[in-house]
């Protein structure tokens, strides 16, 4: 299967070896048209021992020197998802000379961009950057931060997700930082967010606390409050909560109302405290909520439909990056997730992976989908 517009098309294939799948792809891409100088490449983690035959075999048949991309549990194009079979999909295309720029893995000691880097961004002012992570890697959202103190860029993208290697492209195959690719400002983009979760209740502030572990919100013991907001069915057998229920930080600076979810990691009615998979301090707001699959989709369908208002200017490509929480795990069978985005904004060339967690205005997200479109 072939999608098309008018500057980037995508092919994937699944169900066979790395160089059957590759083979595929390239034939399915046929001649490309002059001009082609950017690839994505994303893989199902079935295929992580195959990363750099594949890339070799892409970048030497294609002539394309810049590549991005990396591994996920699953893989998405227009319309249909990919979860645990051998499987790849790329998309290449034509970006106006000097208006992008791959950015290098970025290790975790790096404490500042290449010069050459750096002179680039100073001229383009690039506007959005699509990035990923290693996992392994500590401190990502430092890394981030970095890159866009550096640069002044809006970053999006997420964390590869394997569960053999954590391997990157990046103009070469990689792994053990971030890497990716940002975008100058002539190009239009234009990116939004969906949770996989619904509020139960609204923000409390953090009024005692050790770490991880709040002790009292609005001046209760946190417990408390939290078996007042899940309600009583919740509370009643708190082992229905694991999985269901997490908490959710607010965006700083959002206008839109985005917020961090993160797991629980423990709740005690004795000492009255909940534990979440963050840390926090005295002040900073928690809300609970719940992992919901029909709000989930109608918190899709609104992202999608206010994307492509906001798009004064034909859809090129678009990437969308969501949890491996999501998906199947969600919405169940049938690509229900793809399909959703697929009806509103039809047969454009898309592309994407299931990450570990996903990244939205510079911050590490999880049970969410990013979507981005470039005009």
């Amino acid at each position: 299967m072939t999608i098309l517009s008018s500057d980037f098309h995508v092919v994937h294939a699944s169900g066979g070896d790395w160089e059957n799948l590759t083979r595929t792809c390239l034939e399915n891409l046929g001649d490309l048209p002059r001009g082609t100088n950017v690839g994505f490449l994303y893989m199902t983690d079935c295929l992580d021992e195959d990363v750099r035959s594949i890339f070799n075999l892409l970048r030497s048949k294609t002539n394309i020197h810049n590549w991005v991309g990396t591994l996920g549990f699953g893989i998405c194009i227009s319309g249909e998802e990919l979860f645990d079979v051998p499987a790849m999909a790329v998309m290449v295309g034509h970006l106006p000379v000097n208006s992008f720029h791959t950015l290098p893995v970025i290790k975790p000691d790096t404490i500042e961009l290449k010069p050459e880097f750096l002179h680039w961004a100073k001229d383009k002012n690039p506007t959005l950057g699509l990035v990923h992570a290693d996992p392994r890697v500590p401190n990502i959202e430092k890394t981030l931060a970095m890159i866009q103190g550096s640069t002044g860029c809006f970053l999006v993208g997420g964390i590869t997700s394997s569960r053999g290697a954590h391997e990157q492209v990046v103009d070469e195959v990689t792994d053990g930082g971030v890497s990716g690719i940002l975008f100058g400002s002539e190009i239009k983009a234009c990116t939004g967010i969906t949770q996989g979760c619904t509020p139960i209740g609204g923000f409390h502030m953090v009024t005692s606390v050790e770490g991880n572990i709040i002790q009292s919100l609005d001046k209760r013991p946190a417990f408390e409050v939290f078996r007042d907001d899940i309600g009583d069915l919740l509370a009643h057998d708190l082992r229905r909560t694991q999985g269901y229920v997490h908490a959710a930080l607010p965006v700083r600076g959002s206008d839109t109302g985005d917020y961090l979810v993160r797991n629980l990691v423990g709740v005690s009615p004795d000492d009255g405290t909940v534990a979440i998979g963050d840390f926090v301090d005295v002040g900073d707001m928690v809300m609970f909520v719940r992992r919901d699959g029909a709000s989930a989709i109608s918190d899709l369908k609104r992202m999608v439909s206010d994307l492509k208002n906001r798009m004064d200017v034909p859809i090129k490509a678009a990437f969308y990056i969501s949890c491996v929480a999501r998906g199947p795990n969600l919405f169940g069978k049938g690509s229900v997730e793809l399909k959703t985005i697929q009806k509103i904004l039809g047969d454009l060339p898309l592309i994407g992976f299931f990450a570990n967690g996903e990244i939205s205005n510079n911050s590490l997200h999880g049970y969410s989908g990013v979507l981005t479109l470039l005009g």
